[in-house]
């Protein structure tokens, strides 16, 4: 797949894929997607960056919310369906995709690949 790279992190996909194990270079890189239930943060509920994590039972990370700055939308019209696939802001890896059916007050729900993110432990 050929991409543009017009983030600040710039990286060859030769420097990505000898990074990146092959399922992280698969998510991030190629736009794939963890089987439902399987991703490591599916079921994570510590208190760190994921603050406003719930569980919408879908079978992914999700979120209500996103860091100001920390993702990019972009259309996505591939598998018959329209969606708004997120991208990181800094690279451009695929995180997953935002839906306007979220059970919060901001009635959104970010799906997101376990092996495009990480977690940090909020401090104290």
């Amino acid at each position: 797949m050929k991409r543009k790279n017009n983030y600040p992190l710039k990286k060859s996909e030769k420097d990505w894929r000898a990074e990146l194990s092959e399922e992280e270079f698969r998510i991030l890189r190629q736009k794939g997607t963890e089987l439902p239930f399987s991703g490591e943060y599916n079921d994570h509920y510590q208190e760190g960056a994921y603050l406003c994590k719930y569980n919408s039972h879908c079978g992914w990370p999700s979120y209500d919310r996103a860091i100001e700055g920390s993702l990019i939308e972009v259309p996505d019209n591939s598998a018959g369906m329209t969606r708004t696939e997120i991208v990181c802001a800094n690279c451009g890896g695929h995180q997953g995709h935002v839906f306007n059916d979220g059970p919060t007050e901001t009635g959104l729900r970010y799906c997101v690949n376990s092996a495009s993110i990480s977690f940090k432990k909020r401090k104290g």
